[in-house]
C-alpha cells in the first residue's frame, strides 16, 4: 500500500497577469521505505509539486483546479472543507463509483474496500488539521539552511519548537534530551555545545544537519527533501547522503528527494521522476530510467551530465608508472610556454582582534605560502571543499584583496606592490566572473550600463555608439540576443545572468579571467552550454581561465591542470588526467573518492 498517492493534480499560481499553470497533472506515489527523486529543470515544477503536498503556500496563491493527494494512516478525525465546489466534487465521485459497481456486478461498497479508512485528502483538509501533519508526519528540508533557520535563535531553541508543537506535554529536561539526541543522530560534532550556537556560526554542512535534525526531530513517516546538498562540498554532500540513507533504513521513513544531481539519483533513489514545464514526461525504477530512458528530455538532461560529456572527449590515457610520468613532466617542460600569471610564496592572513583594545591575538591563514603557474590558453582548476582558501587565492591574483607576503606576476610584471592607481592600467586584463550573478549584477541597471560602463572606466570605444556595439557583438559571443541590452537582470534566468557576468569580464578583452563556482546552482542542461562556452571563448581567443570549483566532473572535462587546495595550502597539483586519475595526496583522494557518479550496479 502507497504511503503517499498523488493523482492528476494540477498547481496554477495566480498573478496579477493571470494564472500560472506550474504542475500539470502529474501522478505518483511513494511507498514506506522508498525514495523517489523528482528530477528535472528550474521551472520544471519540482519545488512547486512538494509545496502542494504541505500546502505551504500564501493564502490565495494558488489553486488546484484538480488533484489528490493521498495521505495514509493519519490518524486524523477526517472532517474536510465543505464548500459547494468539495461537496459537487463528492456527489460525482459516488455516482461513478456506482456505475462501476454497478456494471462490474459488484456490491455499491466493494470499490472502496481495499481503501484505507484512516486515508485523508491533503488538499481537503483545513490548516489546523495539515499543522497536525506537518512536522509530525511529513517533514521538508528546505534548499537554503541558512534562509531557512532563524539568525536570532539558537538552532537548539529552533528545534525544540518544533518538537513542542506536536508535543506540548514534554518537560524541559525531556526536550533537552531529545534535542541532543538529535543532533547526535545526524552525527553534528560537539552537540552540547553546537545547540546553544546559532545559524551563521556553523558551517553550510552544519546547518544542513541541523535542518535535518530539526526535520525527524518528531519522527516523520516522509521526508521531503528539497536539494539538500546543491551547494555542499563534495566531501560533506557524502556524509549528508549516507546519514539520510542511514536514517532511513533505521526508521523506514519515505523521502521525496529533489535534486538535479543525476550521481545524486544513482545514489538515492528507487524511483526516478523526470519533469518537465510541470508535467511528469517520465516516471520507472532508477535502472529504468538512467540506464533506459524514453523520453527525449530524459535523454537531453543524461547527456549533459559531465560524465556523460567527459566520453565525448578523448580519452587520455593514465600514468602507468613513474617513468613515465618523469618522461612526460620533462617534454611538457621543455614545450611550456612563458607563464602568464606566476604566484610565488603567496599568502593573506586576516588577522584575529580581541579585548578591549582590539589587539591582534591570532591570524587565519587564509592562503598559506602558495606557489602556481598558469600558462597562456590554459584552463586550471582550483578545487577543495569550502573554506580552504580557493576565492581568497583568486581574488589575491587579480587584486581584489592585499597579499600578506608573497608576489603575484601578470606577464612578468609584479602587481603585488603596486598602488591602485598603478594597478588601474592592468585591470582590463584580469576579469573575474562571480558565482551568484544575481547578487553580482546591479539590479537597478541596463545590461546596456552593465557592458558599457566599464570600457568607459578604461577608454575603450570612441563614443558611446561604439561601446554599445561592441557589448551587443560580446552578447552575441556569450549566446545572448543584442536586444538583451535594454533588458534589466531580473528579467533573465540564472544561465542568462551568468553570461551577462561572463560578458561583463570580456567586455575589456582580458587575458585572464578567474571564474568562482560559476555553475555551482545552475541545472545540468545550463552547466553543459556555460562549460562548452567557455571552451568555445578560449579556443578564439586562447584566453587563460582559473576555474574554482567543487565539482570533480566539471573538472575532468573542462580542465587542463588542476590544482587542489587543503587549509590554505595546495597539496596536489598537476594535469587533470594525472590529478583525478591517479590522485597522490590523500586528501585528493578522499576528495574524489566522495563523488557521486551515475553508474548503476
Amino acid at each position: 500500500m502507497s504511503l503517499l498517492t498523488v493523482r492528476n493534480l494540477r498547481t496554477y499560481i495566480n498573478t496579477h497577469q493571470g494564472s500560472v499553470q506550474a504542475v500539470d497533472g502529474i501522478s505518483f506515489s511513494i511507498n514506506q521505505g522508498e525514495t523517489l527523486c523528482l528530477v528535472g529543470e528550474s521551472g520544471s515544477g519540482k519545488s512547486i509539486t512538494a509545496l502542494s503536498i504541505l500546502q505551504l503556500f500564501p493564502e490565495g496563491l494558488v489553486t488546484h483546479p484538480t488533484g489528490e493527494i493521498g495521505w495514509q494512516g493519519s490518524g486524523l478525525e477526517v472532517n474536510t472543507l465543505t464548500t459547494p465546489e468539495t461537496e459537487l466534487a463528492a456527489k460525482r465521485l459516488s455516482y461513478a463509483k456506482r456505475a462501476v459497481s454497478y456494471y462490474r456486478n459488484e456490491d455499491e461498497d466493494s470499490s472502496d474496500a481495499a481503501e484505507d479508512k484512516d486515508s485523508v485528502d491533503l488538499l481537503q483538509l483545513s490548516e489546523e488539521q495539515l499543522c497536525q501533519i506537518r512536522g509530525s508526519q511529513i517533514s521538508m528540508i528546505f534548499q537554503e539552511p541558512m534562509t531557512s533557520l532563524n539568525p536570532v535563535f539558537t538552532v537548539g531553541d529552533q528545534i525544540a519548537e518544533t518538537l513542542l508543537i506536536h508535543e506540548p506535554t514534554l518537560t524541559p529536561q525531556e526536550v533537552n534530551e531529545r534535542v541532543l539526541e538529535s543532533l547526535r543522530q545526524v552525527q553534528l560534532p560537539d552537540p552540547e555545545e553546537r545547540m546553544n550556537a546559532y545559524p551563521h556560526q556553523l558551517s553550510g554542512g552544519q546547518r544542513q544537519r541541523v535542518m535535518i535534525a530539526m526535520a525527524l526531530i518528531c519522527k516523520p513517516r516522509l521526508l521531503i527533501a528539497d536539494e539538500p546538498t546543491t551547494a555542499l562540498d563534495v566531501t560533506v554532500q557524502a556524509e549528508i547522503l549516507k546519514l539520510m540513507r542511514k536514517l532511513q533504513a533505521e526508521t523506514g521513513m519515505a523521502m521525496l528527494f529533489i535534486t538535479h544531481d543525476f550521481g545524486v539519483v544513482a545514489e538515492m533513489a528507487h524511483q526516478v521522476g523526470v519533469m518537465q514545464h510541470g508535467r511528469l514526461v517520465e516516471l520507472g525504477t532508477k535502472e529504468q530510467v538512467l540506464t533506459y530512458p524514453q523520453h527525449r528530455y530524459t535523454k537531453q538532461l543524461l547527456a549533459a551530465v559531465p560524465d556523460n560529456l567527459i566520453k565525448q572527449k578523448s580519452v587520455v590515457v593514465a600514468f602507468k608508472s613513474p617513468q613515465q610520468r618523469l618522461a612526460l613532466d620533462l617534454k611538457k617542460a621543455a614545450n611550456e610556454p612563458k607563464p602568464l600569471i606566476q604566484v610565488k610564496d603567496l599568502s593573506v592572513w586576516f588577522p584575529v582582534k580581541k579585548g578591549l583594545w582590539r589587539r591582534t591575538v591570532d591570524h587565519i591563514k587564509a592562503v598559506d605560502n602558495v606557489s602556481l603557474n598558469v600558462a597562456q590558453g590554459k584552463i586550471v582548476a582550483l578545487v577543495g571543499e569550502s573554506g580552504c582558501g580557493k576565492t581568497t587565492l583568486g581574488r589575491a591574483i587579480i587584486q581584489l584583496e592585499r597579499a600578506t607576503s608573497g608576489k603575484v606576476l601578470l606577464e612578468g610584471q609584479e602587481l603585488t606592490g603596486l598602488s591602485q592607481r598603478e594597478l588601474r592600467q592592468w585591470r582590463p586584463k584580469m576579469q573575474i566572473a562571480f558565482q551568484d550573478p544575481q547578487s553580482s549584477l546591479n539590479p537597478r541597471l541596463l545590461v546596456e550600463t552593465t557592458l558599457t560602463e566599464p570600457m568607459k572606466v578604461h577608454r575603450i570605444g570612441a563614443n558611446q555608439e561604439e561601446r554599445i556595439e561592441r557589448a551587443a557583438q560580446i552578447l552575441e559571443q556569450v549566446q545572448l540576443k543584442r536586444e538583451y541590452l535594454w533588458r534589466y537582470p531580473h528579467e533573465f534566468s540564472g544561465g542568462q545572468r551568468q553570461r551577462i557576468g561572463l560578458a561583463r569580464a570580456l567586455v575589456l578583452n582580458p587575458r585572464f579571467i578567474v571564474c568562482d563556482e560559476i555553475t555551482s546552482a545552475l541545472d545540468v542542461s545550463v552547466q553543459a552550454e556555460i562549460l562548452e562556452l567557455l571552451l568555445a571563448i578560449r579556443a578564439q581567443q586562447n584566453l587563460t581561465l582559473l576555474f574554482i570549483t567543487h565539482n570533480i566532473g566539471v573538472v575532468e572535462y573542462l580542465s587542463d591542470e588542476t590544482v587542489v587546495m587543503y587549509k590554505g595550502k595546495i597539496v596536489e597539483q598537476g594535469e587533470t588526467a594525472q590529478v583525478c586519475g591517479a590522485p597522490t595526496h590523500a586528501y585528493t583522494q578522499t576528495l574524489l573518492a566522495a563523488v557521486p557518479r551515475l553508474k548503476l550496479a
